[in-house]
């Protein structure tokens, strides 16, 4: 399952899915203690990251991408996916 996590409202989110025909969900983190657990931002932030996290099936964060280059990334999550299994 792939989620997407934004400081933007739940309306926002979904008129961005919508909009753009965005594959995922998105989950709104608008109080931003989400982001700010998970490393993609720090309290005074304006805006979070771009970061991804991979969690395992036991529910453990598996790997963190500090730095996420759009590119490259789909197969870097993917290759770490298969050492999963």
């Amino acid at each position: 399952m792939i989620l997407g996590v934004s400081y933007d409202t739940p309306a926002a989110n979904k008129a961005f899915k919508e909009k753009f025909d965005f594959p995922y969900d998105l989950l709104s983190d608008d109080g931003r203690s989400d982001s700010i657990a998970f490393g993609a931002a720090d309290s005074d932030s304006a805006r979070p990251s771009r970061v991804s996290v991979l969690i395992g099936p036991d529910g453990k964060i598996a790997k963190a991408y500090g730095t996420v280059k759009p590119a490259d990334h789909p197969d870097e999550v993917l290759s770490d996916l298969k050492s999963l299994s």
